[in-house]
């Protein structure tokens, strides 16, 4: 079930889960690094709701850390898998599980041996904040294809690549708002959407629909609109 870490074919940056898993006793903690995520999982949640239905959904979260995402989808009524490769995020995710009772089942697995184990397994697949931190995106979208099952969706989050996706996800949060810590984000490794729908098409997905995630500087809040510069959503059908 599990995967060494060690191997050098596994779809992960070593670097990325070492930064990740310094961090990882924090995660539900609302108020530390992973702030963000906590401030925009209602946004996330209900996006995936409203499309999908959760209740009664066999869900798998993709890269679930700490299980922020999972939890609120299990109680939304989903029968929820979380997989992620970084292990201490995972006995985070395991720990908070015994403190809220929300029933989610945690694997330390790769979404690649996870879409060889279960095809065609999950009416919904979720990879949120993922693609931005792994050597090849194409792979993990491939695979949440594979997962799905046909008629299924799929729902992917990442951050678009231009001026103004440098100057708001990497100058202005890491460096100026101080909303998450020097380094989370590369912007070589940013995608555009253009890229993305193209990485879902030929893996067998057909685009449904794009949603930006914007964020108000004096508020300090998140929406969903239609702008999707910087921070945005694919939601993706299996035919």
């Amino acid at each position: 079930m599990a995967e060494t870490l060690a191997n050098n074919t596994l779809n992960a940056d070593p670097q990325e889960l070492e930064k990740f898993a310094a961090l990882a006793h924090r995660w539900w903690d609302a108020e530390s690094e992973f702030k963000p995520l906590h401030d925009i999982n209602p946004l996330r949640l209900d996006y995936i709701d409203r499309i999908a239905g959760l209740k009664g959904k066999t869900v798998l979260d993709v890269g679930c850390g700490g299980g922020i995402l999972s939890e609120a989808m299990a109680l939304r009524g989903a029968q929820v898998t979380g997989i992620d490769l970084g292990e201490k995020a995972l006995k985070v995710a395991q720990l908070h599980r015994l403190e809220s009772g929300v029933g989610v089942d945690y694997r330390l697995v790769s979404v690649e041996a996870m879409a060889a184990e279960r095809p065609a397994g999950f009416d919904v697949v979720a990879c949120m904040e993922l693609l931005e931190h792994v050597p090849d995106p194409a792979a993990v979208v491939a695979a949440c294809s594979m997962l799905v099952k046909p008629g299924g969706h799929v729902f992917l989050s990442t951050i678009n690549r231009n001026p103004k996706s440098y100057l708001f996800a990497v100058i202005g949060a890491e460096y100026v708002l101080k909303l998450l810590p020097r380094g989370t984000h590369e912007y070589g490794k940013f995608i555009k959407p253009s890229e993305l729908s193209a990485c879902c098409r030929q893996a067998g997905l057909e685009v449904s629909d794009l949603a930006g995630m914007s964020y108000n500087l004096l508020t300090k809040r998140y929406w969903l609109d239609k702008d999707i510069s910087v921070n945005y959503l694919i939601h993706a059908v299996k035919p």
